[in-house]
C-alpha cells in the first residue's frame, strides 16, 4: 500500500485549513500520510509497508499535512513510554501549534485540558494515584457481580427474538453501564447516561450537546458527593488524601468513562467475532470457560482497540530508531503496530493466548493505571461468559468477511456483529426494566 505524499490514491481526501504553510524536514518530505480512507479500511498492510521503508521510527503526516513521527517498534514504543523525562505527555511543547486550525480533526487528541491525561511528574502521580485507589477500592467479587447484572439486563432485552446485534445491543452499553453504577449514579438515570455518553463519543452533530449533559451529570453527582459522600468512585476521590478539587474530580471522572467506554466496548466485540468466527474457540467453549481469557489477550495482540495514540511530545532533541527528533515534535504510539512487531516472533503459536506482554495498555507513567486495566478485563470477561453462558448456540448470522470495520486508524472495532441463537421464551435473569435501551 503506497500512501505517500502526491499518491493518487488519496485524492480528494479532506484536508483542515492550518494558519500557514506547514514546513517539513527532510526526513518529512517522503513520509506517508496517516489519514484518508485507504489506510483506514486496513492499516495493517500500511504498518508493514512504513516497516520495511523506514523501520522502528516512521516519518508520517496527520491530517492537514502535520508532520509527526509513528513509533511502531515494540523496543522503541517501550523505550518512549518508559522515559518521562525525554518524551511527555503536556501538548502545550508541540512545536505545530502556529500551523493548526481550531477545526482541525484531532484537536480533541492534542487539545490541552487540566485532566490527569496530560499532568505530569508529581501532579500526575497526585491525580492517578487517587484514580488508581478509587478504582482499587471496588470488590473485585462485588464488581463481577455488578458486570453480570448489567450483562444479564441487557441480554434479557433482545434474548426472546432469537438474534441480535451483539455490537450496538450488547458490547458498547456494557463498559459505560457499569461505570456509571461505580459511579453511583440512580438506576433511573442510567439509560439516559449511558446513551448520551455513547453519542458523545460518536462523530455526530448531537455529540457535542451530549457531551455537555454528561459533564453537568458528573457535576451534579460530585456537587451532592460532596455534601454526601457515599461508598463509590466519586466520593472516593473527593475524600482521598491527594486532595482533589471539585473540578478535577469532574474532569477525571470524565477521561476514566471515556477511556474505558470505546475501548473496552470494542474488547468485548472483537472478542466474541473471534470465538464466533474461529473453530479453534468454539470447540474449546465445550470445555469450559478458559479459553474466554485466552481469546481476550489474543484480540490485545492481534485486533487491539486502541490502535494508536496521540501521543508524547519530544522535550528535548534526540535520536529514536535511526530519526533525529527535534524538541516540541509529536510521537504517536503505534500500540498494535508494536504488537505485531516481527522482532517478538518466537515461533511460539500460544504467545498470543497466554503473552500479556502486549502494549495495549501502554506503559510508564502514563499507561493505564493499575488496576484499570484489571477492572477492564473484568467487565470484558465477564461480558463475553456471560453471553456465551446465557445462550449458549449463539452463532454470527453473517459470513466473517462480510463484518465491516470501523474505518479509523485509531480504534479497532466492528460497526455490527449480527448473531443467532434459540430464542429463550419466559423471564430472564436481568435486573429490571431500569436497564431498557428505550
Amino acid at each position: 500500500m503506497n500512501n505517500t505524499v502526491g499518491d493518487p490514491g488519496i485524492q480528494g481526501a479532506a484536508v483542515p485549513p492550518v494558519r500557514g504553510p506547514v514546513p517539513l524536514s527532510p526526513e518529512h518530505q517522503h513520509a506517508m500520510r496517516f489519514y484518508g480512507p485507504d489506510i483506514a479500511r486496513d492499516p495493517v498492510p500500511l504498518y508493514e509497508e512504513m516497516r520495511r521503508r523506514f523501520g522502528p521510527v516512521a516519518p508520517i503526516l496527520l491530517d492537514g499535512d502535520i508532520p509527526a513521527w509513528f513509533v511502531l517498534g515494540y523496543r522503541e514504543l517501550h523505550h518512549v513510554t518508559g522515559r518521562p523525562e525525554w518524551f511527555a505527555r503536556d501538548c502545550r511543547r508541540w512545536n505545530m501549534w502556529d500551523h493548526i486550525g481550531e477545526d482541525w480533526p484531532l484537536m480533541p487528541y492534542v487539545m490541552w485540558t487540566p485532566s490527569v491525561m496530560f499532568a505530569e511528574g508529581a501532579e500526575h502521580q497526585r491525580r492517578a494515584g487517587a484514580i488508581g485507589d478509587a478504582l482499587d477500592a471496588t470488590d473485585r467479587a462485588d464488581l463481577r457481580v455488578l458486570c453480570q447484572q448489567v450483562a444479564d439486563g441487557l441480554i434479557d432485552q433482545f434474548a426472546g427474538d432469537g438474534e441480535a446485534d451483539l455490537v450496538s445491543q450488547y458490547a458498547h452499553h456494557i463498559p459505560a453501564g457499569v461505570i456509571a453504577r461505580l459511579y453511583g449514579l440512580p438506576a433511573q438515570e442510567v439509560p439516559d447516561m449511558v446513551r448520551d455518553i455513547l453519542i458523545s463519543l460518536d462523530v455526530t452533530a448531537d455529540a457535542g450537546a451530549a457531551h455537555q449533559r454528561v459533564q453537568e451529570r458528573m457535576r451534579r453527582t460530585v456537587g451532592e458527593r460532596r455534601a454526601h459522600p457515599r461508598d463509590d468512585v466519586p466520593s472516593r476521590l473527593l475524600l482521598h488524601p491527594a486532595g482533589l478539587t471539585d473540578d478535577e474530580v469532574v474532569i477525571d471522572l470524565l477521561v476514566i468513562m471515556s477511556a474505558a467506554q470505546a475501548p473496552t466496548g470494542n474488547w468485548i466485540g472483537n472478542t466474541l467475532r473471534l470465538m464466533l468466527m474461529d473453530d479453534d474457540f468454539s470447540l474449546s467453549l465445550q470445555g469450559g470457560r478458559s479459553s474466554s481469557g485466552e481469546a481476550l489477550n489474543e484480540v490485545l495482540w492481534k485486533n487491539t482497540p486502541t490502535q494508536n495514540f496521540i501521543g508524547r511530545w519530544a522535550v528535548q532533541a534526540c535520536e529514536l530508531g535511526g530519526r533525529h527528533i527535534k524538541r516540541g515534535d509529536l510521537l504517536v504510539l503505534g500500540l498494535a503496530a508494536a504488537n505485531c512487531d516481527p522482532r517478538l516472533n518466537t515461533g511460539d503459536l500460544g504467545i498470543y493466548g497466554t503473552n500479556r506482554a502486549q502494549m495495549s495498555f501502554g506503559h510508564g507513567e502514563h499507561g493505564c493505571p493499575f488496576p484499570a486495566p484489571e477492572t477492564a478485563e473484568v467487565i470484558a470477561r465477564t461480558a463475553v461468559e456471560t453471553l456465551l453462558d446465557r445462550l449458549p448456540d449463539v452463532r454470527m448470522a453473517v459470513p466473517s468477511d462480510r463484518l465491516r470495520w470501523r474505518p479509523s486508524v485509531w480504534m479497532r472495532g466492528l460497526y455490527e456483529l449480527p448473531a443467532r441463537f434459540s430464542p429463550i421464551v419466559g423471564q430472564g435473569r436481568g435486573i429490571g426494566p431500569g436497564w431498557r435501551l428505550g
